[in-house]
Formats: structure tokens, sequence, C-alpha cells
């Protein structure tokens, strides 16, 4: 477990010079420090990071759940949009846990650094990315700076 790190800056000349000849980059959540020390940092935390640096629209995360349930057993309790406030509080009183806790804390601050709305989304499911961008009710939970309530 020795070397974990954290995001302490993005330097993202390199990605945008990568967009704008039209790649797709892949970004490692391996960084390093100053001396060259690699150290793993979380996918999402490293994702939201760079959604922040960009000044980007929107994170989406993929991963293998619904979203954010107010009950981990049960995909009909999905919450489909939440503000910052509300995401807290559903880690303060543990709705929130486990593995989603990263993922709803990157959200946050992503958001706090000014992306408009943050989504999790299930990866697994066919045209998960479309339906929950261009679809009114999307298929995840998006997540929202408080007073900011766009559509999916």
């Amino acid at each position: 477990m020795g070397f974990v790190g954290e995001v302490c800056n993005v330097e993202i000349e390199l990605v945008q010079s990568l967009v704008k000849n039209g790649y797709v980059p892949v970004i490692s959540s391996v960084a390093a420090d100053e001396t060259g020390q690699a150290y793993n940092i979380n996918a999402d935390t490293v994702a939201g990071e760079i959604a922040a640096a960009l000044d980007a629209e929107k994170l989406i995360l993929l991963t293998d759940t619904p979203g954010i349930l107010k009950n981990y057993q049960d995909p009909s309790t999905l919450l489909t949009k939440l503000d910052i406030q509300q995401a807290r509080a559903l880690i303060q009183q543990g709705i929130v846990s486990g593995g989603m806790i990263p993922k709803v804390n990157c959200c946050v601050r992503s958001l706090a650094q000014g992306v408009r709305a943050a989504h999790i989304i299930d990866g697994r499911l066919p045209h998960a990315l479309l339906l929950e961008i261009f679809s009114d009710e999307g298929i995840g939970s998006m997540i929202v700076a408080s007073g900011y309530q766009p559509g999916h």
C-alpha cells in the first residue's frame, strides 16, 4: 500500500494538444512526484481533476452500478439528480458507502472547481453514454452544483 498518492496539480498542455489534433488520450492513474517516484492514484479522482483542469462541461464516470442508489440492493431506488449538498449528506448518512464514496467525492470536487455536471452511470449497459446524455431522463445519477439543474 506504500505508494498511493493524491493529485497536487494537473499539467494539461499535453492533453489539450492531443485533443486539438484529433486524438483521444488514454490517461493512466499512475503519476510521479518531482523526484520521479511513481504513485497509484484513484482513477476516478484523476478523471475529476483532469475534467476540472480542462474546464469540462461534464464529468462522466462509467462504473458497474446504475448510479447512486438509496438502497444499494434495489436498483429502483436510483437517484437521478442531486446537488452537491445532497451528495455530501448521502455520504454522511452512510447511504453512499464503500467504493461509491471516492466516485461521489470526485464528482463533488470537480463541480466545486467549475465542472457543470457529473454523471455516474452503468457502463455495462448498451448505449449507456448516449442514453445518459441525449435523453431527458438519463439512466444514471447526475450531480450538479446547487441551483444548477440542467437536463441530462
